[in-house]
Formats: C-alpha cells, sequence, structure tokens
C-alpha cells in the first residue's frame, strides 16, 4: 500500500488501461447528448451558414452578367448598380458568416464547459484505486485537451458538413442546369476525391491514437518531474530525466508527424484532383466558347461556380480529419465517464445513527487485489469507543491496507466492518468518512493559504473554533510568525512548510473535523526534538476521547496503546497491550528487548529471517 502512490510515472505507459476502442457512432451519439440543450444556437449556426451561402451563389451570375451583358454589349451605365449589387452581396455573405461564428463560439463553450464539469466530477466520485493505476497528467490531458477535440468536431463537424453538403447539391443542380455537357467533365474527378477520402479515413485513427497516448505519456511525466523535482536534483538524475523526456517527447514528435505525413499526401492529392477538373472544364470550355456554343461570361461563371464546388468537397476532407482526431479523444474522454463510481449504490443507503460512538469491529476482513494477491486474511478487531489501537509490523504486512478499509477506500472482499455495530457496506460513503479522520505520514496541503488548508477540515467552521484547533495543534504560534499569518500561502503541496509544520497543520485540520474515529499514520520523517514534543502533543490531543487506529513508529506511542496488534503477512499474530505482550514473549518481546529507544519497522526485518527459524523449529 504505502509503494502505491511511486508508480505512477509507469501508469502512462500501462497499455491494459489505454482507453477501448469505440465506433464513431458511438462517439457522436454520447456527444449528442451534449449538444441537445443547445439545440436552437445549432439551428441559428446551421440557418446563417446556409444564408452566407446564397449570397456566395449570386457572385459567380453577376459576374457573368457583367463579362457578357455590361461589358459585351457595353452597357456601361449598368456596371455601377451591378458592381453596388455584388458588394452588398458579399458584405451580407461575411456578415451571416459574423454572426454564425459567434452563435457558434458561445455553443462550442458551453458544451466543453458541460462536458469538463461532468468528467471532473466523475473523477472526483471514482475509487481511490483507479489513481494508483493512473497519472495525474494523463487524466490533465484528458480533461484539458481531449474534451476540445471531442466536442469541437461535433459542432464545427455538424455545421461545416451540413453547409459543404448543401453547397455541394446546390452547385451541381446550378452547372448542370448551366451547362450539362460541362458539369459531367467536372465530375471526372469526384472518384478521385471520394477514394482518397475513404483511404485517410480507414487508416487516421490508428494514427490518431498513437498520438493522443504520446501527448499523454508526455503530460504525465512532466507533471511528475514537476512535483518530484527535488527528488531529482538531490539524485543528480537531471541527465536522466531529460534523456525521459526527450524520448517521450519525440515519441509524440513521431505519433505527431505520422498524422501529418498522411495529412501532406493526402491533401495535396486531392488539391490536384479538383485542379485536374478544372482543367478538364476550361480545356472543353474553350473549345465550346470558341465554336460559339457558349458565351465567355458563361464560361467564366462556370468556372466560378466550380471553385464553390471543390472547396467544400475539401472542406468535407478536413472535417474527415477532425472527427477521427475526435474519435480518439472521445476514447479517452469516455474511459472516464465509464468508469463505475466508488459504489454509493442502492445497498449504501444508510447513514450512521447519531452520536457517533466509534466503537469499530472487524469480522473476519479479507482483502486481495486479485485472487492470487492476498493483502489481508481473516482479520478480526474490536475497539471500543476512546481505545487507541497500534499497529506494527513490518512494511509491507497489511497496516496501511487494514486502515484503508474503514473509510471504504478500498472494498474488502470478504468479511465485514461494524461501526457502532452499524454494517458499512450499508452506508453511504458520506456519512461513513464524515465520522472519520485521517491524518497520513505525508502531510498534504493544497496550493492555498494555511487557513484554506486547516479549513477543509470543516468548511463551515468560525474563525474561533479554526484558532483554537491551530492552538492545540501547536501551529498557531509558527503560523502567527509568518508574514502573513494565517494568509500566508503554503506553496504547492506546501513546500513552503518545513515537514513538522505540516504535519501540525494537518493534525489542526482534524482537530476542526472533530470526527470520532481517527485513522493515524505515525510520521517516521525525522524532526528535531523540540518539534517531536510539539508533535506528539498536538497528537495526544488529537487522540483525546476518540477511538484511533494508529499505524506506530515510535515505541512511545505504543506503550500507552489500549491494545497493540502485531501484524505479519496480512495477518495479526499477535495482540495486547505492551505488558502482555512481553509476559507472552513472542516477537514482540523480542523486538522490544532490542530496541528500548525508537521502534522502527526495520528491527521487524532483522528478526523476520530468526522469526522463521524458530517457527520451523517448534
Amino acid at each position: 500500500m504505502s509503494g502505491h502512490h511511486h508508480h505512477h510515472s509507469l501508469a502512462a505507459s500501462d497499455p491494459t488501461l489505454e482507453a477501448k476502442p469505440r465506433s464513431t457512432r458511438e462517439v457522436l451519439s454520447r456527444v449528442g447528448v451534449y449538444l441537445w440543450p443547445y439545440r436552437l444556437m445549432a439551428l441559428g449556426t446551421v440557418g446563417c451558414a446556409v444564408l452566407s451561402l446564397l449570397f456566395a451563389f449570386t457572385y459567380p451570375k453577376l459576374t457573368q452578367f457583367v463579362i457578357d451583358d455590361v461589358i459585351g454589349q457595353r452597357q456601361g451605365d449598368l456596371l455601377a448598380p451591378t458592381m453596388i449589387a455584388l458588394l452588398a452581396a458579399f458584405l451580407l455573405r461575411d456578415g451571416f458568416n459574423s454572426l454564425r461564428i459567434r452563435i457558434n463560439n458561445r455553443f462550442e463553450q458551453n458544451v466543453i464547459y458541460d462536458m469538463r464539469r461532468d468528467v471532473y466530477a466523475r473523477l472526483q466520485r471514482l475509487p481511490v484505486e483507479y489513481f494508483d493505476h493512473r497519472a495525474s497528467g494523463d487524466l490533465m490531458t484528458r480533461v484539458v485537451e481531449d474534451v476540445n477535440s471531442v466536442e469541437r468536431v461535433l459542432i464545427d463537424g455538424t455545421e461545416q458538413g451540413t453547409v459543404a453538403v448543401l453547397s455541394i447539391l446546390g452547385v451541381l443542380t446550378i452547372l448542370f442546369y448551366t451547362d450539362s455537357m460541362l458539369a459531367w467533365v467536372a465530375l471526372i474527378p469526384i472518384p478521385l476525391l471520394s477514394g482518397g477520402a475513404i483511404w485517410y479515413t480507414l487508416t487516421a485513427h490508428r494514427r490518431y491514437r498513437v498520438q493522443r497516448q504520446a501527448a499523454s505519456a508526455l503530460n504525465a511525466l512532466l507533471m511528475d518531474n514537476l512535483q518530484g523535482i527535488r527528488q531529482i536534483r538531490a539524485f543528480g538524475r537531471q541527465v536522466h530525466e531529460d534523456a525521459r523526456f526527450a524520448q517521450r517527447a519525440d515519441d509524440l514528435r513521431n505519433g505527431t508527424l505520422g498524422v501529418m505525413k498522411a495529412w501532406a499526401a493526402y491533401s495535396p492529392a486531392m488539391s490536384f484532383s479538383a485542379a485536374l477538373g478544372l482543367g478538364l472544364v476550361l480545356w472543353l470550355g474553350g473549345t465550346r466558347v470558341l465554336a460559339g456554343q457558349m458565351t465567355v461570361g458563361e464560361l467564366v461563371g462556370f468556372l466560378f461556380y466550380l471553385g464553390l464546388f471543390y472547396e467544400p468537397v475539401g472542406r468535407l476532407h478536413g472535417l474527415n480529419q477532425m472527427l477521427q482526431a475526435a474519435r480518439a479523444a472521445g476514447e479517452r474522454v469516455f474511459d472516464i465517464l465509464d468508469t463505475p463510481k466508488e459504489r454509493a449504490d442502492l445497498r449504501r443507503q444508510q447513514t450512521l445513527r447519531a452520536p457517533v460512538k466509534g466503537e469499530v469491529r472487524f469480522e473476519n476482513v479479507g482483502f486481495s487485489y486479485r485472487p492470487d494477491r492476498i493483502v489481508l486474511k481473516d482479520i478480526s478487531l474490536r475497539a471500543q469507543p476512546g481505545e487507541m489501537i497500534a499497529l506494527v509490523g513490518p512494511t509491507g504486512s497489511g497496516k496501511s491496507t487494514l486502515v484503508n478499509l474503514l473509510p471504504a477506500f478500498y472494498e474488502m472482499t470478504n468479511g465485514r466492518i461494524l461501526v457502532d455495530g452499524q454494517d458499512t457496506s450499508t452506508l453511504s460513503l458520506s456519512s461513513l468518512r464524515d465520522q472519520i479522520s485521517v491524518v497520513s505520514q505525508e502531510a498534504f496541503l493544497f496550493n492555498g493559504t494555511v487557513r484554506e488548508n486547516i479549513q477543509y477540515g470543516r468548511l463551515d467552521a468560525t474563525e474561533n473554533e479554526l484558532m483554537n484547533a491551530a492552538r492545540a495543534a501547536n501551529c498557531h504560534e509558527f503560523i502567527s510568525r509568518l508574514a502573513e499569518g494565517y494568509d500566508s500561502r503554503v506553496g504547492e503541496r506546501g513546500v513552503k512548510l518545513s515537514v513538522g509544520e505540516k504535519q501540525r497543520v494537518s493534525i489542526a485540520r482534524a482537530l476542526l473535523k472533530n470526527a470520532p474515529i481517527l485513522i493515524l499514520d505515525e510520521a517516521t520523517a525525522s524532526v528535531d526534538t523540540a518539534t517531536e514534543k510539539l508533535i506528539q502533543e498536538a497528537l495526544e490531543r488529537l487522540m483525546a476521547n476518540r477511538t484511533s487506529f494508529v499505524i506506530a513508529h515510535r515505541l512511545s506511542t505504543i506503550r500507552k496503546a489500549d491494545q497493540i496488534l502485531v501484524m505479519r503477512h496480512g495477518q495479526i499474530i499477535e495482540r495486547g497491550t505492551h505488558e502482555e505482550l512481553l509476559a507472552q514473549n513472542g516477537l514482540y518481546a523480542r523486538l522490544a528487548r532490542i530496541q528500548n529507544t525508537t521502534f522502527i519497522e526495520e528491527s521487524f526485518e532483522k528478526l523476520e529471517a530468526a522469526y522463521d527459524n524458530t517457527l520451523s523449529r517448534v
């Protein structure tokens, strides 16, 4: 358990956890749900686009009129009104376009906002275990970038797609109406264009997935390294980390280049196909003008319409590229949205009956990550209200897992846990956790002020209660000495405070929460004797009249415990008070003899071997 947070950096590259592939249809229909509330905006966008398109269609017609009638028949007086009409058409085209962009942006940002909030809310409610396997940077990429990609395609996609299809149909009608023979020639490049599009679509998905994964892996590494910057310096690993970063950045470069390389072949080829059509039409059209079967104005108008025809065909390809990007990103967003929430399910409807006394019973509790990795087996214990239970044992004996089962951070595999006689698996998570304070040895502080960090224990606490908690935790003194007192910022993860100060702030937080049950992972970090005394004092005030489970490392703590549970390989092998255990003359007694000053896990490990030998002789 304690080792869990160390392998985050590996998480991004864990292939088993990559989001599972989804069909384009699923991605589209699921994002569609987010679009529905804004359907009027969507209509407005498409409406503006269509109007804009209609005014664009007047331009080739007017040009034809100018060439054939105004210039060809020398009707100079018509030039000015025609040009004014032309400019007006352009103005309306661009005016509606501007309106469309504005509506579209509002629409788009609303959807992104809704979706981001959903993804974040879901992350906040996922089981703790989900985060043991995923890197924070990877999840950040999903909330920030991937949500953008998914939604952009839908909105830009539906709108541009509709417009492109409408303009293609509109132009085709006009072309066939103007000159059906030339229109057929104009369609020659279409098989090339559609063939290219099909090839691009079928191969794009793979390329995009590679790119999204690479972007995530890079972000995950970056986040890890920013948080571990002190360790990197301390071990002089800058060069090693430069190399790791270079590797991830290179993966991203190659992934992106893969996407771009395909586009570099595809886009110009499509462009050439369109030019081919234009050339053929001009060739054949030129022949017809020379033969007197067509006027120059008609040919020029036809060519302009042709431009309006190939342009949206090209835009459909661009959309295709966006759609593929969205599909890759959508998988990663839905991966979060589809992970089952921490089980706040039907069985968990009850609340703890107040007032909570804090009696805790474990009955034959077992826990395993996988069937082959049993972490705890058959744990039974009973803590009376207000008792202090010390857990001792070598690293990996299951002490942290045992205390993590109480607030249901992990789901026990068998057995049950009762608080005041109520089965915790029937209690809602919030009602259970409201009654439990957790103080861990690495006190995590948020990047805010000291006040905000203490207040996290109970958001509606009064200033007075907050100060009292700080005084009881022996941190009022040092806080008052800070430049801005309680409003001083602690820096990311509390880097501006010393270890001892951070611990006392987290004790103040727990005091303010004032829950009847306390879980305490006693700090092993070495602090000077004076600070040590302040922390001990604060802890004693915190433990007074609470049922506390302490993962103990100090003999002083253990001596005071009402019960000592000696753990080994996920089982409780000895239990009792300090005196009782000395009398039993087992593993605990030997340890106490070796180590009269402090009591650390290493001595356990030294003894393990000796202990195993004695067992085998018995």
